[in-house]
């Protein structure tokens, strides 16, 4: 269904990382998606950019259980740094289980397992997000190569599977505090984020 991903509209964000123009899209089931762009990015040369799942907890209510939060003003300020840049951000809450089953997941980690453990105790995927929408928004976008702020081997392969040139890989190692020491080395040891070895 990613393959009708459709443009809806587009106006001016100001923000405290400075100015953005943010690009909304839509699923045929609804499902809304923005690109936030800085500069002219159609113009051939590899576009600083961000990939970044959705995660009210952190992004919006500040939760120090992830690091999400930490890594989406980091994106935003080195695109503010580097004057030209994307943060594509996919509403997948939860690596795509959403958010209500992100909280049974949470209950369970509260109990002591790990973010893998409480999805597969739930019977959900690991992750179920679907990087491929990232495709459809680069391309309408005109971006052809990007240099990726991501810690997620996964999201590297897939979006270069998925026809987009990563010509660089650029690590994002901020908001490690007490809280989420565990969840971050879950995922280093896991899932196989670079983490703690850069």
């Amino acid at each position: 269904m990613t393959d009708a991903l459709k443009f809806v509209a587009a106006c001016r964000l100001p923000t405290e990382w400075g100015v953005f123009t943010m690009h909304g899209f839509e699923e045929p089931g609804g499902q809304e998606h923005v690109a936030l762009v800085m500069g002219d990015v159609a113009d051939g040369l590899p576009v600083l950019s961000r990939v970044h799942s959705e995660c009210l907890t952190g992004d919006a209510l500040f939760s120090q259980k992830c690091d999400c939060g930490p890594q989406l003003k980091a994106a935003m300020q080195a695109v503010q740094q580097e004057g030209r840049g994307v943060i594509v951000y996919l509403r997948q809450e939860g690596r795509g289980i959403g958010l209500i089953n992100k909280i049974r997941a949470y209950q369970l980690q509260d109990k002591g397992l790990d973010t893998v453990e409480a999805n597969v105790e739930l019977g959900l995927p690991v992750d179920a997000r679907d990087f491929m929408l990232a495709k459809h928004i680069y391309d309408h976008l005109g971006i052809a190569a990007v240099k990726l702020l991501t810690n997620n081997p996964e999201k590297v392969q897939t979006l270069q599977q998925a026809g987009i040139n990563v010509v660089e890989r650029r690590a994002l190692q901020v908001g490690e505090n007490a809280e989420n020491e565990r969840y971050l080395h879950t995922k280093a040891d896991k899932l196989g984020h670079f983490l703690f070895q850069e």
